[in-house]
């Protein structure tokens, strides 16, 4: 059955539309997706990519994105969540795609569809990949958006697949331990194609289940290595070693995901031939909004949407690695089902003022339950509460001397509405 009804206008009623299409925001699952697509006759003919993980996916997709492009290909990229505009999440040569070709893209699905109830999502994921259809490309990045498994994104078929990091999140719907999330995101992972993982202790699950379906799986520290060296760092493989420069984002751990980058270039060279000498360039011409990224000074301000343990860890080693003459002011906000202690606790060595914020999302902590927190673990009583993440961010820049630095985390809106409020999108 196709739908007849009037479709929205713009792309801020079919926003609104597509978000209360299903009445939960997450459910799992992959035959409505896999229903619709094969409506909308959606049989990419150029190579898929797909990145699962828990920290790590978007950088490695910008990684991609940036050789591929800079080597000629025609390059479509799939990520999310998006920081100030839907439009970020689908890029054509790094460019955002027009409201109007979204509109277009959320037409074509809304027909198909019929009575079939879509997420907001699953809408999101179809509608990208009938752009990129529709568009024309030679190479699709597709970042997952959670798990793997049963996540949208894996109805189409990957050429290569990559799993960045493996920690505890989305437990309620991925499960509580390592070993479970691990299967989850070994989903993506197919059989005789490349199944590259950057996670340097994997779970037993995601390499058995590697091994059980026939997938060639590699593995850092055991198929591919990368070592920081004076000059850069250097990728090594059986077939290759690379010398490359040092990395505009920061954070060891962005070796990592630069190195499954260039795995999965190494693996699919017959079908997307890169020059070796592009690799280095490409990757040193990367930088992403949100990852320790700077954008205030004296005093500095960097946003970070680090949001779990993991990330908060890497968050913690990029503020001990780097200079500051005076104090570093938190401005804090995450969302309650997330592991707000588990970040707390990697993080407050680190802090000398908190400023806490409310979220305004249905999944928003209180400023007061962050401040719960943090006495509980920390016995830090004095931080500050706002009604939002700009007012907490204008006081911490007034209490700050030059020498200060400000660093704004804790989610994607966390960030969001620091770079709004500070003008900078």
């Amino acid at each position: 059955m196709i739908n007849s009804v009037p479709k929205p206008a713009t792309l801020e009623t079919w926003l609104a539309y597509i978000e209360a299409l299903h009445p939960k925001s997450i459910a799992m699952g992959l035959e409505r997706v896999k229903e619709v697509a094969e409506r909308l006759e959606l049989n990419p003919n150029f190579p898929i990519i797909t990145i699962a993980g828990t920290n790590g996916k978007g950088s490695t997709c910008a990684m991609l994105e940036s050789i591929y492009l800079q080597s000629g290909y025609r390059v479509g990229c799939y990520t999310s969540p998006h920081l100030i505009r839907y439009n970020e999440r689908v890029r054509v040569n790094q460019q955002a795609i027009l409201d109007e070709d979204l509109c277009k893209a959320f037409a074509a699905v809304e027909s198909a569809r019929g009575e079939v109830a879509l997420t907001y999502f699953e809408m999101g994921t179809l509608a990208a990949v009938w752009h990129f259809v529709k568009t024309g490309l030679d190479v699709a990045i597709l970042e997952v958006g959670m798990g793997g498994r049963l996540d949208a994104v894996n109805v189409f078929e990957p050429a290569c697949a990559i799993v960045t990091s493996i920690d505890l999140d989305h437990m309620e719907y991925l499960g509580d331990t390592r070993e479970k999330i691990g299967f989850e995101k070994a989903g993506i992972y197919r059989a005789i194609k490349p199944a590259i993982c950057g996670e340097e202790n994997p779970p037993n699950s995601l390499t058995d289940f590697a091994t059980k379906i026939g997938a060639d799986l590699q593995l850092i520290k055991r198929n591919f290595k990368v070592e920081k060296t004076e000059q850069g760092w250097q990728y090594t493989d059986a077939k290759i070693n690379l010398a490359l420069p040092t990395l505009a984002v920061h954070g060891d751990f962005q070796l990592n995901n630069a190195a499954c980058a260039v795995c999965a270039v190494q693996y699919l060279n017959l079908l997307l031939p890169v020059p070796q000498a592009n690799i280095g360039a490409a990757l040193r011409a990367v930088t992403l909004m949100g990852r320790f990224h700077q954008i205030g000074k004296h005093p500095s301000i960097i946003v970070d949407v680090a949001h779990n343990p993991q990330a908060a860890k890497s968050l913690a080693h990029n503020l001990q690695t780097s200079h500051c003459a005076g104090r570093t002011l938190a401005v804090f906000a995450m969302l309650a089902d997330k592991d707000i202690a588990g970040v707390i606790s990697e993080l407050a060595p680190h802090i000398s003022a908190w400023y806490l914020a409310d979220i305004h999302n249905v999944r928003g902590a209180k400023a007061q339950d962050l401040q719960d927190k943090l006495g509980k673990l920390c016995g830090v009583t004095s931080a500050q509460l706002f009604e939002n993440v700009a007012e907490a961010l204008q006081a911490a820049c007034k209490d700050a001397t030059k020498n200060d630095r400000i660093v704004v985390f804790g989610s994607f809106y966390t960030v969001a509405e620091a770079i709004e409020g500070l003008n900078f999108s």
